[in-house]
């Protein structure tokens, strides 16, 4: 539920789908008519200090219920601490180093993307490896690795691997496996090292200058271009000018840079600069920010390589954060979650299953009374009591919620007639 002040913009909100509820968001009142000590987490998402009138407000009611917070300040941090917060997270931090970080690693060099019930699940670039133009069926790493590929993403689109999945330069793979099972991905398929060459950086907001930090700690040579003067600490790192103009993008160094990131908080300028930037250097790697989740596969077609998407990034730090076992949000719509093994799929292996035709999920492992299998072969038996951890989005998810429940009204209605 989104908590909002005004009856237009919970109008608003909830004709794009969301349940709202209007109320002031200082007042006791509201929360209690919310029923906050209920609820299973509260996020406060506005300005600092907001938040820590928010946080504040809820823990007169409720000293239980999990509360996280986002913070452009680092002051902000002890203080929304002191207020209540179980969590604070600076979401331009977090996503400026993770767009360095995909500019940083070399081609094929597994990502650990998150962990669940003891099994990694990470993502790599098929770009400059071996594996592009083959099918997963001609690339059996779970037999010669022992990592498995459950996913791929294309231009932002997720898909079920499968043995006829080919993949392309533009291919990244989601992977399942140990530390020592990724490592031997990586020895085998990751090109080069780590990148030394100077970066580009369009934008010097709070992503900017984060991705920028990243670079500084690795060592690798960056420029930012950054429009406002008042943000620019120096000019060894910084050209100030609109980077949407050739001179200065030549003058940043755009003719020799090994990457681009694309950092402003405007979703059009981001499109724009990424068609500029792949129309001017071909082969140049773009990342870039997102603000919308809508606006993803747009900049994937307008030429970027990678694409964070800000809103995505924060909702998944979030749900994490607070999960328990049950979830782990790889990426928006996108879960890797744990279910019973139907009781209809007992005794029969997981190729006879069909939860991957049926229901568009992909088993990454089997929980058997504490003891883990990870990508589990097709002739291994399924058998109730053990829990399956599965990969999917929000169709699929639902899909195999739906044949759980089936197969558990028809048990329910054989033994009424026995």
């Amino acid at each position: 539920m989104v908590l909002v002040p005004t009856l237009d913009e919970a109008l608003r909100l909830h004709d794009s789908g969301y349940r709202v509820m209007v109320g002031s968001i200082d007042d006791p009142a509201t929360y209690r008519a919310a029923r906050v000590d209920g609820a299973a987490l509260v996020a406060a998402t506005g300005a600092d200090t907001t938040n820590a009138n928010v946080i504040f407000t809820v823990r007169e009611i409720s000293s239980t219920v999990p509360v996280v917070a986002t913070a452009t300040k680092e002051a902000s941090i002890d203080i929304l601490t002191l207020a209540g917060a179980d969590q604070v997270l600076r979401l331009g931090d977090m996503l400026g180093t993770a767009m360095a970080e995909r500019a940083l690693a070399p081609d094929g060099l597994s990502h650990v993307i998150g962990q669940f019930a003891g099994v990694l699940i990470a993502e790599a670039r098929a770009a400059g490896t071996s594996l592009v133009g083959g099918t997963l069926a001609e690339r059996p790493m779970k037999d010669v690795l022992g990592v498995g590929i459950i996913g791929v993403w294309e231009h932002g689109e997720f898909s079920i691997a499968g043995a006829d999945t080919r993949l392309g330069e533009e291919s990244v793979l989601i992977l399942a496996g140990t530390r020592d099972e990724l490592d031997a991905y990586d020895r085998a398929y990751a090109t080069g090292t780590p990148g030394t060459d100077s970066v580009l950086i369009l934008g010097g907001g709070r992503v900017g200058r984060a991705a920028g930090r990243a670079f500084a700690a690795s060592g690798t040579p960056y420029r930012i271009v950054e429009q406002r003067p008042e943000l620019v600490p120096d000019a060894e790192h910084y050209v100030i000018g609109d980077a949407a103009a050739l001179e200065v993008l030549e003058q940043a160094g755009v003719r020799t840079a090994s990457s681009v990131l694309i950092t402003t908080h405007d979703d059009d300028m981001n499109v724009y600069l990424a068609i500029y930037c792949q129309r001017l250097r071909p082969g140049l790697r773009i990342i870039a920010r997102a603000n919308l989740d809508r606006n993803v596969s747009t900049l994937y077609r307008a030429g970027a390589d990678d694409v964070l998407s800000y809103a995505s990034t924060g909702a998944a730090a979030m749900w994490n954060q607070f999960r328990g076992n049950d979830t782990l949000v790889i990426a928006e719509g996108l879960d890797v979650f744990r279910s019973p093994v139907p009781p209809s799929l007992d005794g029969k292996t997981l190729a006879q299953s069909g939860i991957r035709a049926s229901t568009g999920c992909n088993v990454v492992a089997i929980d058997k009374n504490g003891v883990l299998e990870g990508n589990p072969r097709g002739d291994v038996v399924l058998r109730t009591g053990s829990d399956l951890i599965l990969i999917g989005g929000v169709e699929g998810r639902g899909r195999f919620a739906a044949l759980h429940a089936r197969t558990a009204g028809a048990r329910r209605r054989r033994t009424r007639q026995g």
